[in-house]
C-alpha cells in the first residue's frame, strides 16, 4: 500500500513537471509569432519579403529583395519590395537612399518574376 502511494506521488510529480515545462515553452514562443494584424499591408495584401546581401565581403552595399506572392498584386509586391529594401539599407548603412538596378520603378516587362516571386536588386547609398 505504501509503495503504491509513493508510486502515485512520483507519477503526479512527473506529470506536473512535464506540464510546467510545456507551459514555459508555450509562453516563451509567444513573442516569435507575429500576429497578422501587425503586418504591413501593401495594396491591401500581406507579402513575405526578404532582403539580403549579394556578397557581403566583396560589395557590402549590393543586395537583393525577394517578394513572395506577387500574383496577389504586382503593385503591392513592388511596394513591399521597396519597403524591405529601405529597411535593409537603413539597418546596414543608416540611409534610405537606394540605387535600384531592378526595383519598384522598373517597367513591368523588365521585372524578374519566377515561381510567384519578384526579385529586386539594388545598392545602398551611403549617407
Amino acid at each position: 500500500m505504501i509503495e503504491r502511494t509513493v508510486d502515485l506521488v512520483t507519477r503526479t510529480k512527473n506529470v506536473s513537471l512535464i506540464g510546467a515545462v510545456l507551459l514555459l515553452v508555450a509562453v516563451s514562443a509567444c513573442g516569435l509569432i507575429k500576429p497578422s494584424e501587425d503586418r504591413i499591408l501593401f495594396d491591401g495584401k500581406s507579402f513575405r519579403a526578404k532582403a539580403k546581401h549579394i556578397n557581403k565581403k566583396a560589395s557590402p552595399s549590393d543586395f537583393t529583395v525577394v517578394i513572395k506572392g506577387v500574383s496577389a498584386s504586382l503593385d503591392g509586391a513592388r511596394e513591399a519590395g521597396r519597403y524591405e529594401g529601405t529597411k535593409f539599407c537603413i539597418a546596414n548603412f543608416g540611409s534610405s537612399r537606394i540605387d535600384w538596378k531592378v526595383g519598384p520603378d522598373t517597367e513591368p516587362q523588365n521585372l524578374q518574376i519566377n515561381d510567384d516571386r519578384l526579385t529586386f536588386a539594388g545598392s545602398c547609398r551611403r549617407p
